[in-house]
């Protein structure tokens, strides 16, 4: 187990870990205790009562936050014709069809977010073994494999984020950052814990949403009463 710092456990000195805190009041906590040097993440992270090895309870999709992510996404485009000037001047950082696909099979990863028009999907299908593991394969759920690259480009560049319930059950998403204002960070966790609520698999029993927590990159956890969050 890796050494904790001293900044870290003074935080997490600060922090009942036996508490379920207010949503409001954990956010605060957390820009209050956040010690890195930088402009800090916040993220939230859920435990669900789900099983991610049944095909329905899968869960995972996009949204575009109220208040965006704080952070500007490099986004890359495989499309042609049409879809790639619309992708263009939806503000796309890099567009390209086979061309494309030769540069990223050459090593080159400089961007955060791919998104594919249907008929490139064969060429970028080559790319499984690069971008796969690095979860950057574009795919339908999440709204990155599209007829409409442009609106794609758009809500990413908004500040559109994903989620996906890993093989333990969780999901972790960032609802902005230390510099936002409580209300907007407050804002972006309702609006997303809706969605992830709305997200419940019918077949899943018992409890859902089993644990909720807010960190920032460095931080502790502080954990969530999810009834508070709206």
């Amino acid at each position: 187990m890796a050494k904790k710092s001293k900044k870290f456990l003074a935080a997490l000195e600060r922090v009942d870990r036996e508490k379920r805190y207010d949503a409001v009041e954990a956010l605060n906590l957390v820009k209050e205790i956040d010690y890195a040097g930088f402009d800090a993440t916040i993220e939230v992270a859920y435990r669900l009562g789900v099983d991610p090895k049944q095909a329905d309870q899968q869960i995972r999709g996009a949204m575009v936050l109220p208040h965006g992510t704080g952070k500007t996404q490099t986004v890359i485009v495989f499309a042609k014709g049409d879809a790639a000037k619309a992708a263009q001047e939806a503000g796309a950082d890099f567009v390209g069809d086979s061309d494309l696909v030769e540069k990223v099979q050459g090593g080159w990863l400089d961007f955060d977010v791919v998104v594919a028009a249907p008929d490139m999907m064969a060429e970028v299908g080559k790319l499984g073994r690069v971008l796969g593991p690095k979860g950057l394969m574009p795919n339908p759920k999440t709204g990155t494999v599209t007829p409409n690259v442009a609106k794609a480009v758009n809500d990413i560049k908004a500040g559109q984020v994903t989620y996906r319930v890993d093989r333990q059950s969780n999901i972790h998403v960032p609802i902005g950052k230390v510099s936002f204002e409580t209300e907007k960070l407050q804002e972006n966790l309702a609006a997303l814990h809706d969605v992830i609520v709305k997200a419940k698999p019918a077949s899943s029993k018992g409890t859902y949403i089993k644990n909720m927590a807010v960190a920032s990159t460095f931080g502790p956890g502080v954990k969530v009463d999810n009834s508070t969050v709206n």
